[in-house]
């Protein structure tokens, strides 16, 4: 029997922690760590457990199922078409990869640009065309991935973080300052919501199938094996993300920053010069290059890999070129573009995939004909979601009012309270509909 030596286990997390690792995992403590000040660590726990702790829950999610398709097969077929299809155009060409591929020019080519207007957009041209060229060699085999992100770019990433994080000690102490609003009244929740926006849970949902990919290259047939191996790198790549979440709050709390700002790369910027001087400039520069870097190919990786099973005409290397270039193209959109179109599209994803990936812990828990569970759940879930979005963006809020009646919606969770209820109803469905065929799908 096929087994992975230890090595290669601990091989594999740290290619995880790679791909999960981009741009925003660097600004959200880093800026979480500055406005939260003495409620630091309430903060940065809430921002562990919605980002590590979801990625952590995807794996075993998917590892409990087998793979994402079964898991949303147990909706419904059109579901399981339809709700991954719209993820992997999110969190690849639509959304993702162009903002990490935005950001790593923002952060690591513009500050060294003359600051024009024509200057900007021919070097956010030139770079993603240098940029999206490397993630298409990374990402044209698959096999090699592990070699290639795993023993170049996770090391280079981490020893970048943990020398900035040494020369900190060497700083002078700075005092704590007062948490502002809502890092204030609610650290916890406004960590977890922080946390959320990293997007790392519905990453780590459409990764498990380059590690299925890899078991059937590595030849390991034993499920038993394959979901304690899934289980093993999620927490591997959750231990050393809630190890660096740390590290790049404390550093914001070191940025000596007069008033307010708006992101962490603004934070992380100060306090690279404030500990290096100009050269944190370049060193900046070259951390979020190495994350960004690092995510686009998980990203593209995957996705090339998704859309060669659904549609089989155009092969995985053809896929990879697409990837790259319309990602490109929507990079050369602006940062700030791609930002103003992925919050209300999150909004609606991520609510759907946390649920579903609970109902899959929850699987061998459910009545025997679970189907309604999952349906009335993630129908609930999702038109509560599209409610929240049409409220928000079409009506600037009009019927908050009334949304505030639902519990935990005042703290933005009451897609939980309503996903409560399906659960529930779809519960006494299971039990007392009877199976049309339909079996408890493993």
């Amino acid at each position: 029997m096929k087994q992975l030596t230890k090595k290669e286990i601990l091989f594999f997390g740290f290619t995880l922690f790679s791909m999960l690792f981009g741009a925003g995992n660097l600004i959200f403590p880093a800026y979480l760590g500055n406005a939260a000040g003495d409620n630091v660590w309430q903060a940065v726990t809430g921002f562990i457990i919605s980002d590590a702790g979801l990625a952590i829950l995807g794996f075993i999610a998917i590892a409990n199922a087998g793979t994402s398709d079964i898991l949303a097969n147990r909706v419904h077929s059109t579901f399981a078409f339809l709700f991954p299809l719209a993820i992997y155009l999110a969190i690849g060409p639509g959304l993702a990869i162009p903002r990490a591929g935005s950001l790593a020019y923002e952060m690591g080519i513009k500050p060294f640009l003359p600051h024009t207007g024509a200057a900007a957009s021919v070097g956010l041209l030139v770079f993603t065309i240098i940029f999206f060229s490397i993630v298409f060699w990374f990402a044209k085999s698959p096999s090699k991935l592990v070699d290639r992100v795993g023993k170049i770019l996770t090391p280079i990433l981490l020893i970048l973080i943990f020398t900035v994080f040494v020369k900190s000690l060497f700083m002078d102490a700075v005092p704590l300052k007062n948490a502002v609003s809502p890092y204030k009244e609610n650290p916890v929740i406004r960590g977890f919501l922080d946390g959320y926006q990293t997007m790392d849970g519905l990453c780590a949902f459409i990764y498990g199938i380059i590690f299925t990919n890899l078991f059937t290259v590595k030849k390991i047939t034993n499920r038993s094996l394959q979901i304690k191996y899934l289980i093993s790198f999620g927490l591997i790549s959750g231990v050393l993300l809630s190890i660096c979440y740390i590290i790049i709050a404390y550093l914001g709390t070191k940025a000596i920053i007069p008033g307010t700002v708006d992101h962490g790369a603004v934070v992380l910027s100060i306090v690279m010069t404030q500990l290096l001087g100009n050269g944190g400039t370049v060193l900046l520069a070259i951390l979020f290059s190495v994350a960004c870097l690092s995510v686009c190919i998980g990203l593209v990786t995957s996705c090339a890999q998704y859309f060669t099973t659904v549609f089989s005409k155009i092969s995985y290397i053809q896929w990879v070129l697409l990837l790259c270039v319309a990602s490109g193209v929507v990079a050369n959109l602006g940062l700030s573009q791609i930002l103003k179109v992925s919050v209300p599209i999150l909004g609606f994803l991520y609510p759907i995939a946390i649920t579903l990936m609970i109902l899959g812990i929850l699987h061998s828990w459910l009545p025997s004909y679970s189907r309604p569970v999952y349906v009335i759940t993630i129908i609930m879930v999702g038109l509560f979601s599209l409610l929240e979005i049409i409220n928000s963006t079409i009506f600037n809020g009009e019927f908050n009012p009334y949304l505030l009646w639902i519990p935990l919606q005042t703290d933005g969770f009451g897609w939980i309270t309503i996903g409560g209820i399906g659960f529930v109803l779809g519960s006494i469905a299971g039990k007392i509909l009877p199976n049309t065929g339909h079996t408890n799908t493993a």
